[in-house]
């Protein structure tokens, strides 16, 4: 923990110092500093309350990263143009938008730079998603045209006749094939 080694000194306390002030080991202090320690939240509440912040405010922030979200697909869409591991912030945009369906959220267009597949994935997908909630469609996914090639998502040749057979229409229709069960998980 580079920064709380940082944080210690610009109160001028010394590891000693401060793990008094902490109500924590020389010890620990120690090894956290070095990044050789994973601290309970009581031990980061501690820290908190040692360097003058509310200690509750640990608690508040795990809280808060722990809790639902009910990202946009414009973030979501960031997120998906920044490297090819598409599927983690692709399944949680699907499932905030299922735990929270705004038609806000969906409204603004994907971020410029996406790929061809990734914007007709997207376009698919919130079509599927609004016909699921009885919604209209926003109207950036009009404009959204299929792909050139077939793509067949699960990318296995076993899998793709009955991708054939499966695909949803809204997805077919841009020339993506998955399986039925494809916007679902586990």
């Amino acid at each position: 923990m580079k920064s709380l080694k940082e944080e210690r000194r610009r109160l001028g306390l010394s590891q000693r110092q401060f793990a008094a002030r902490s109500r924590l080991s020389f010890r620990t202090i120690q090894l956290l500093e070095k990044g050789k320690h994973d601290a309970r939240l009581s031990t980061l509440a501690k820290l908190a309350k040692a360097l003058g912040r509310p200690g509750n405010g640990v608690f508040r922030a795990v809280e808060e990263a722990l809790s639902p979200r009910s990202g946009t697909l414009a973030e979501a869409s960031a997120a998906l143009a920044k490297g090819p591991d598409w599927k983690g912030p692709f399944f949680d945009f699907i499932d905030d938008f299922r735990r929270s369906p705004d038609a806000a959220s969906i409204e603004q267009a994907p971020v410029p730079g996406l790929s061809p597949r990734m914007l007709a994935l997207l376009a698919s997908t919130v079509e599927e998603l609004c016909a699921e909630r009885g919604m209209s469609p926003p109207l950036w996914c009009a404009g959204v045209r299929a792909l050139r090639e077939p793509w067949f998502i699960s990318g296995m040749e076993s899998l793709k006749a009955s991708a054939l057979a499966e695909s949803p229409a809204r997805f077919r229709r841009r020339n993506i094939f998955t399986l039925s069960n494809f916007l679902q998980r586990a």
